[in-house]
C-alpha cells in the first residue's frame, strides 16, 4: 500500500512528530510511505527528516513559501506523481487543501488540534462543504469529536485514536537517568497562550523562594513571537534570568526529559498531546493542568493535576514534584504500536472503500 502523510509544515510539534513517527513505523511494515507538506520545512525539522530518509520514507515539501493557488497546485502535481492508496491529512488545514483536489484517492481528516478550530465561522462552512470529501475522519481526542459534531455534524465514518509514543525512545531506562539529576523543571510546547508557560514563570518565582538551585527550561516552537516575548519580558521582570533557560525548539526530547526531574505542562487546551505521553513514558514526575485530555492519567504515579491558574497551588504541586522519584508506568493502548495498528487498520478499509469504525 502506497501512503502519504500530509502535513502543514514539517517542524517539531505534535502532530508533525506523530506523522514522522508513523511513517517510519508503517515503512518498516512493508508500506511504502511518503511526507508530503503545503510549506517548506522548518530548520528544526533537520534531524527528523534525516530519520525519515534514512528509513526510506520519502519526503515531499516544497522548496519555497508559495501563495494558495501555489499551494494547491504543488500538492496536485504532488499527488498525482505519487499515485498513493490513501492521503492522511493531518490537521484542519492540510485536510481541506487535499479535499480540494479533484483526485480519486481517499483522504482521512485527522484532527489534532488543541482547540476548537470550528469556531471559526469560516472553517465552519468550509468543513460542512468538503465533510463527505473525506472518506473517513479520525480525532486524537473525544473533544474533537464533539467539537465536530455540534459545528458539523456526526460523519459517517468517525473514529477515535489516540496518539502513541514510541516507547524504544522514551521508556523509562536507568541508564539514561542521572544519579545526581538537577533540580530542573522542562516545559516542552509551541509559545502560545493556550501552552501557558506564562503561568509557569510565575509559579516558579515561588519555586526559587523554597528551592533556590532550581532550574527552569523552556523550549519549543515559536509560534506566536508576541507570546514568546512575553515570556521572556516577564522572566526578566521577576528576576529569574539565572534560573531560567529560554529556549527554541529541540529535537533531543528523550535526552531533556531524562535529564531534568520534573516535566509541567499546564495547558489550557490539547488535543492528545504526544509531549504529555512522551514524558509518562519516561518516567519523569508531571504537573499537569486539570483539562479533560490529561485526565486519564490522574492516578499514574508521580503525577499531579492541579490548576495553573493558581499560582500557589502550582508551586506547591512543582516543589512536591522536584522531590519524587521516576515511575514506571504502563501505557497499554497508547504505544506508537497501537497507534499504527489502527491507523494501517483505518488506510485499508477506505482504500477498499470499507465503512470507517464510529466512536462508541
Amino acid at each position: 500500500m502506497r501512503i502519504i502523510h500530509l502535513v502543514l509544515a514539517p517542524r517539531l510539534s505534535g502532530a508533525e512528530v506523530l506523522a514522522k513517527d508513523l511513517a517510519i513505523h508503517q515503512q518498516r511494515g512493508g508500506q511504502t510511505v511518503a511526507i508530503a507538506s503545503l510549506t517548506p520545512a522548518h530548520d528544526d525539522f533537520t534531524a527528523l527528516q534525516a530519520e525519515l530518509v534514512a528509513n526510506g520514507v520519502q519526503c515531499l515539501f516544497p522548496q519555497h513559501a508559495q501563495g494558495r493557488f501555489g499551494k494547491l497546485w504543488n500538492l496536485y502535481r504532488t499527488m498525482s506523481g505519487y499515485r498513493a492508496d490513501v492521503i492522511f491529512a493531518h490537521a484542519t488545514i492540510p485536510a481541506f487543501y487535499a479535499r480540494m483536489l479533484p483526485l480519486g484517492v481517499p483522504v482521512v481528516y485527522v484532527m489534532h488540534s488543541a482547540t476548537n478550530d470550528f469556531e471559526s465561522a469560516m472553517f465552519r462552512r468550509v468543513e460542512r462543504m468538503l465533510s463527505r470529501r473525506a472518506r473517513a475522519v479520525i480525532a486524537v481526542s473525544p473533544a474533537n469529536i464533539d467539537d465536530y459534531v455540534r459545528a458539523v455534524g456526526r460523519h459517517p465514518s468517525m473514529t477515535l485514536i489516540p496518539n502513541g509514543v514510541d516507547m524504544s525512545r522514551f521508556s523509562m531506562r536507568a541508564a539514561h537517568v542521572p544519579s545526581n539529576a538537577s533540580q530542573q523543571i522542562v516545559q516542552i510546547g509551541r509559545y502560545t497562550s493556550v501552552k501557558n508557560q506564562l503561568s509557569t514563570v510565575h509559579a516558579f518565582q515561588r519555586v526559587v523562594e523554597r528551592v533556590p538551585d532550581a532550574r527552569l527550561l523552556l523550549c519549543g516552537v515559536i509560534e506566536d513571537p508576541a507570546y514568546h516575548a512575553a515570556v521572556g519580558d516577564l522572566i526578566d521582570k521577576l528576576g529569574l534570568s539565572a534560573n531560567v533557560t529560554l529556549q527554541g525548539p529541540r529535537s533531543d526530547i528523550a535526552e531533556l526529559l531524562f535529564s531534568s526531574s520534573v516535566f509541567a505542562m499546564p495547558s489550557r487546551s490539547e488535543g492528545h498531546s504526544i509531549a504529555f505521553l512522551e514524558a509518562l513514558a519516561s518516567g519523569v514526575p508531571v504537573v499537569a493542568s486539570t483539562i479533560r485530555p490529561f485526565a486519564f492519567a490522574a492516578d499514574f504515579p508521580g503525577v499531579r493535576l492541579c490548576d495553573p491558574d493558581d499560582t500557589a497551588a502550582y508551586a506547591d504541586a512543582l516543589v512536591a514534584a522536584l522531590t519524587q522519584p521516576r515511575s514506571h508506568r504502563p501505557l497499554n493502548g497508547l504505544t506508537l504500536a497501537d497507534t499504527a495498528a489502527q491507523y494501517l487498520a483505518v488506510a485499508r478499509g477506505v482504500a477498499r472503500g470499507l465503512p470507517g469504525a464510529a466512536p462508541a
